[in-house]
């Protein structure tokens, strides 16, 4: 009995004091964990702790790069084919279009339109297989953007500005968030080919925060880890001492550069690339999937083989808990269709449609559609107007994205563009409402996720946005 404290009674047994101390022992755990994840930020962060309301742990980002037609694909317009070959009409404002064909007239669209799902969603004969999960999904037509050109605009869905030098959405997530695998990237980024997006890695990039934060770009390819493999000869033990001696130079080196954030980045990477020879070959090997499953995607399909791979790994990445996956459809500005739609978009659809709803399908027969949010969309959208007679312009001013799962409800359809589908005019949201939203759906208050640069506290929406309540349930 200790005298001086009435309340204190020792333990009669171990089994008593290891329930008596559970709490503390769940400190150090929940301590080491929230350290492991990074969820508390860095020195410089005032990064705050997940609210945990949000519903979804992971994010698939369908980048149709180049910039897909909203008017052929979700937000039919009778007047296109009514004005065919006419002049904007009056009472339009006139646009500055990237190419600055002024005088080109309306092109009208050659698609078939129904009504599709419980809620009568909207969708063109060019996406038969989106049409089936209509009642999954959110399909906002009031989106709206700054850039007038590939590199302003991809630049600012991925970062939030038409100017290089921010970080990326997905690293802005993983500086919140932390990962959910210590073994695996927690920020992937995967192209359907070898052609390389517009801006590079300054899409998946960290701007002025810490490298550590970047995404991991998977090689395209049945191999997309490079160099993985431990060299014949080279046991396990060898090598680890042999990382474990090369970052021990690194961090002598580092100690008095503290403000050079790549060479932490450079001994982490070292680190995971030795954590993920371990796990990464079973995650990359498709092969192990189901023929059913295969099939379901696409898979050895000449048009859908490439986009139906990268899904199935996203999937299995999210799986793992992979906090933030970007995967590039139509790598190298594919969607861009200045000239000949029809042909185009036809390819880009038949490439990606099957892959993109059995992506949806298979996240939620497994359970994992509720906790993985799926986004949908380009850079920009499509002109009314034509351009080389069969083809379409940018139009940063109104065009669609889709977003499912993770807290998003389904089957409905937001924001308007006006008759032509040139402006957005209801329910406008702008791409820092779109990062808002996605932030959201993932327990991140945009406001208050900050990072100190320069004696600014940072916000991955400039100060900018607020999530689009109606998307949610």
């Amino acid at each position: 009995m200790n005298p001086s404290n009435p309340h204190y009674r020792p333990a009669s047994s171990r089994r008593e004091f290891l329930s008596r101390a559970g709490a503390g022992f769940g400190s150090l755990a929940l301590t080491h964990l929230l350290n492991a994840d990074q969820a508390l930020g860095s020195s410089q962060s005032k990064a705050p702790l997940p609210n945990y309301f949000g519903k979804a742990k992971s994010v698939i980002f369908l980048f149709m790069e180049g910039g897909p037609s909203h008017l052929d694909l979700f937000d039919p317009k009778p007047d296109l084919n009514k004005l065919a070959g006419k002049p904007l009409p009056p009472s339009f404002n006139r646009p500055l279009t990237a190419m600055g064909e002024q005088g080109s007239a309306i092109l009208g669209s050659k698609r078939s339109w129904k009504q599709h799902g419980q809620a009568g969603t909207w969708v063109s004969d060019w996406l038969p297989h989106t049409s089936t999960i209509v009642d999954d999904i959110a399909v906002v037509r009031s989106c709206w953007a700054d850039g007038l050109n590939h590199v302003g605009s991809v630049c600012q869905m991925n970062t939030g500005s038409i100017l290089a030098g921010r970080p990326s959405l997905g690293a802005w997530s993983l500086y919140g968030l932390g990962s959910a695998n210590q073994n695996l990237p927690a920020y992937v980024v995967l192209t359907d080919s070898d052609a390389k997006p517009f801006n590079g890695t300054r899409n998946w990039g960290t701007g002025f925060m810490p490298s550590t934060y970047q995404g991991t770009p998977f090689k395209f390819g049945d191999n997309p880890v490079a160099d993985l493999r431990t060299p014949a000869g080279i046991s396990q033990k060898r090598q680890l001492e042999k990382i474990n001696y090369i970052n021990q130079l690194n961090r002598q080196h580092a100690t008095p550069r503290a403000f050079q954030s790549d060479l932490e980045a450079r001994i982490n990477s070292y680190e995971l690339a030795f954590k993920m020879q371990s796990e990464i070959p079973e995650v990359i090997n498709i092969d192990q999937e189901p023929q059913h499953i295969k099939d379901l995607y696409g898979v050895g399909q000449k048009h859908t083989d490439s986009i139906a791979k990268n899904c199935i790994l996203a999937r299995r990445l999210v799986e793992k808990g992979v906090r933030f996956v970007q995967l590039f459809c139509g790598t190298g500005s594919k969607w861009d269709a200045h000239k000949a739609i029809e042909k185009n978009h036809t390819d880009r659809c038949a490439e990606s449609d099957q892959p993109v709803a059995a992506l949806i399908n298979d996240l939620k027969q497994r359970g994992l559609l509720d906790e993985t949010l799926v986004v949908w969309g380009g850079e920009f959208g499509r002109t009314p107007m034509s351009e080389k007679g069969d083809g379409r312009d940018h139009n940063p001013w109104g065009f669609t994205m889709w977003m499912a799962g993770g807290g998003i409800k389904g089957g409905q359809t937001l924001g308007t563009t006006d008759q032509l589908g040139l402006y957005a005019i209801d329910q406008k949201q702008h791409v820092h409402d779109i990062h808002a939203s996605i932030l959201h759906a993932m327990g991140i208050d945009h406001m208050a996720l900050t990072y100190m640069h320069n004696g600014t506290e940072e916000k991955p929406t400039i100060n900018q946005g607020k999530p689009f309540d109606k998307l949610f349930t």
